[in-house]
């Protein structure tokens, strides 16, 4: 009968420990490599230029009565180096994105209390998630017309329309951060002998934190929808009244040059508020 021989135990310094993981992490690439794999991260957008490409030099008609191509990528770089020559294209695009900015920062500042709140407090929210639930559904260009009546066609008005469309998604993802935190967080809060103000600024608002920037990314993108709709009906300038404009004249290459405008700076805004979203929750990687 053999004996069982007991394992023997490695003493490691945690010095030595963080060289052993450090140590199986492989490298990143560099060079060509390191190039060619964030070129494969956007294979997807470049199969959809070369399709577009495509189908534009096909010449597929969408509608043969109007005999209207689809202009291809090569149209609307044109395009857009026209405008910017004629000083025209940085107009519409800081209109359209201070219009964005401030309507979403508003939804955001009267948004996230008013969630967290609800979240926090079960009678604050019976008394005002009727109401909520009552204007949620209500779509935004409904007010369009409203909107007109009561601030006439300008700026107030499509950002009038931008809030109401990010407001609520950040108002309902505020409210489920604060009411899902987990509860032995609270009763851990609760036993350490933290008050109510304190156990909501150290307990449930960080906890929230991953909701409220997932309800601000999607009032942004809605925001976005929200802008072209508002500046389509109403708006001096805009993308929105760029692409309106275009349709006027037959101009595919600017109504397309005024979607990939929209579609990157919603891209690029994404991106920051992902950035930020790391920088104020570094524990967190779900964004």
């Amino acid at each position: 009968m053999t004996e069982a021989v007991s394992p023997t135990r490695i003493k490691a310094t945690p010095e030595q420990l963080a060289q052993l993981a450090a140590s199986m992490v492989p490298p990143p690439p560099g060079g060509w490599r390191r190039v060619l794999s964030r070129v494969g991260d956007f294979w997807l957008l470049v199969l959809f230029i070369a399709v577009w490409q495509t189908v534009s030099v096909l010449g597929v008609r969408f509608n043969p009565q109007l005999d209207v191509m689809l202009p291809p990528p090569t149209a609307v770089f044109s395009a857009a180096m026209d405008l910017i020559e004629r000083g025209v294209l940085h107009t519409h695009v800081l209109a359209s994105l201070s219009r964005v900015l401030t309507a979403v920062g508003t939804a955001t500042l009267i948004g996230v209390p008013l969630g967290l709140a609800m979240g926090w407090s079960p009678k604050f929210r019976k008394a005002v998630d009727p109401l909520i639930e009552f204007i949620r559904p209500i779509p935004p260009l409904a007010w369009i017309p409203l909107s007109i009546l009561w601030f006439g066609i300008g700026d107030t008005q499509i950002v009038y329309i931008i809030f109401l469309a990010a407001f609520f998604p950040i108002v309902l993802n505020s409210m489920a951060g604060a009411r899902d935190v987990e509860p032995y967080l609270v009763r851990a809060g609760l036993s350490l002998g933290a008050r109510p103000g304190e156990l909501f600024f150290t307990v449930v608002l960080p906890g929230a934190l991953p909701n409220i920037f997932t309800g601000m990314r999607i009032g942004l993108g809605i925001g976005w929808m929200a802008l072209v709709a508002g500046e389509l009906v109403a708006a001096p300038s805009g993308l929105g009244f760029m692409i309106n404009n275009a349709r006027t004249v037959f101009r595919s290459d600017y109504i397309l040059l005024g979607m990939v405008l929209i579609g990157v700076l919603g891209l690029v805004l994404d991106f920051l508020m992902r950035k930020a979203a790391l920088l104020v929750m570094p524990w967190h990687r779900g964004q």
